[in-house]
Formats: C-alpha cells, structure tokens, sequence
C-alpha cells in the first residue's frame, strides 16, 4: 500500500467511528439521526453540536491511546 491509501483507509475508519459515536450519543439522549428531524430546527443543531464534540473528545483519547501503544513499542525497539 501507498502512503496516500494508508492515509485514506485511517481516514475512513476515523470517519466511522467518529460517526459510531455521534450515534451512541444520540441514542444516550434517546434520538437517531431519523428522529432528530422531528426535532425543531434549533435544538436538532444543539443536540448535534453536543454529539460532534462528545464524537471528537473520543477520538481524541482513542488518538492518544494509540500515540502511547506506539511510543511504547518503538521505546521497546529501541533498547532491545
């Protein structure tokens, strides 16, 4: 695989799971993205503003998990 593939398929599991979040959210708060429509435009956009930002805060620590996994196993690399 090239580099610019290795860079599209993290992208498009970052983009699922961020999406598997918005969704656990949602359901959290009793919603799916079918019944947000029913929702009044304002508080629709509230609710998925909050999901965006619960959605990034996670991948963020799933982010820094794998930068620690990573730091971990080349630190081990290195001295051995």
């Amino acid at each position: 695989m090239t580099r610019d593939h290795d860079e599209v398929v993290v992208s498009d599991q970052t983009a699922q799971l961020e999406q598997g979040y918005i969704t656990e959210f949602l359901q959290r708060r009793g919603y799916t993205f079918a019944t947000l429509r029913s929702l009044p435009q304002s508080d629709a956009d509230a609710l998925m503003k909050e999901a965006s930002v619960y959605a990034s805060a996670r991948l963020t620590e799933v982010e820094s998990r794998a930068h620690y996994v990573h730091d971990i196993h080349h630190a081990h690399d290195r001295r051995g």
